[in-house]
């Protein structure tokens, strides 16, 4: 498939929810954010600066792997559009330079975890009273096949944030399921992406070799991709609102793995 997939999206299949998609200006989350908004979703959206064509009703400028603009966005978006529906944790990336667990400093760990990690915490401590308090509601932390499959070169405090954000999901379902809030996530794989292209850049030059070598190194240390291809965000969105929806009521407390057969094992 070498053109994004277009598929057929009923305009009122989420009709009046109010959608929260944090970090939906790019990427997976700004596929995220146009999914939910052409089925009628009310949603707002998170960047640390304000971008331009964004499919959201509200866009808070804040920078979430703080505590202060989390706390900003929360009020923010209550403020706007009141009780949520859904939440999705898409924010997330990694800005490691490669070489290693060598060059990994004090201060690339704290920027992953913050990221990665922490902004969904805040945000969920933030704004799910709200969805405990009326005992309906549903949550997407959006992970990463690293959490499994972690790649050594240059994602390792990344891989380690996400495996944190797996376990931190998994353990809010177990508190949160009896109370009527479904929690799930998703773990793509290697996604087509501005950012990925981003990483691929960064290898290239920190290995001093072309962006061509780098890439292949990607797919080489993945394993290989038997689709064949890298996912679309569009497919990772049409994962997450089917989570979020009705005809997945019974599902909770998993973990989706979205990325073309990358993982090797059960």
């Amino acid at each position: 498939m070498n053109a994004a997939p277009h598929f057929s999206i009923d305009p009122q299949e989420f009709a009046g929810r109010k959608v929260f998609v944090s970090g939906g200006t790019q990427g997976a989350g700004a596929a995220i954010v146009e999914r939910f908004a052409k089925a009628g979703a009310i949603v707002a959206t998170s960047a640390r600066h304000a971008v331009e064509g964004s499919a959201a009703r509200l866009l808070v400028e804040a920078d979430l792997s703080t505590a202060d603009g989390v706390a900003a966005a929360a009020a923010a978006v209550t403020a706007e559009l009141g009780e949520l529906d859904v939440l999705v944790h898409s924010l997330g990336g990694s800005s490691t330079p490669g070489g290693g667990f060598r060059a990994a400093t004090d201060e690339h760990w704290q920027r992953e975890l913050s990221l990665n990690l922490l902004a969904a915490v805040r945000l969920d401590r933030a704004l799910l009273p709200a969805m405990v308090a009326r005992q309906k509601g549903a949550v997407i932390h959006i992970a990463s096949i690293q959490h499994r499959l972690p790649l050594h070169e240059s994602t390792i405090p990344y891989a380690a944030a996400k495996a944190a954000l797996i376990t931190y999901s998994k353990a809010l379902s177990k508190e949160l399921g009896p109370q009527g809030v479904r929690v799930n996530a998703v773990s793509p794989g290697w996604i087509r992406t501005e950012a990925a292209e981003r990483m691929v850049a960064r290898l290239a030059e920190s290995g001093g070799t072309d962006e061509d070598t780098a890439r292949q190194g990607i797919m080489d240390a993945l394993g290989g991709i038997p689709l064949g291809r890298p996912a679309w965000p569009q497919e990772i969105a049409e994962l997450v609102a089917f989570l979020a929806s009705p005809r997945a009521s019974a599902i909770h407390g998993a973990d989706y793995t979205i990325d073309g057969g990358t993982v090797p094992t059960v």
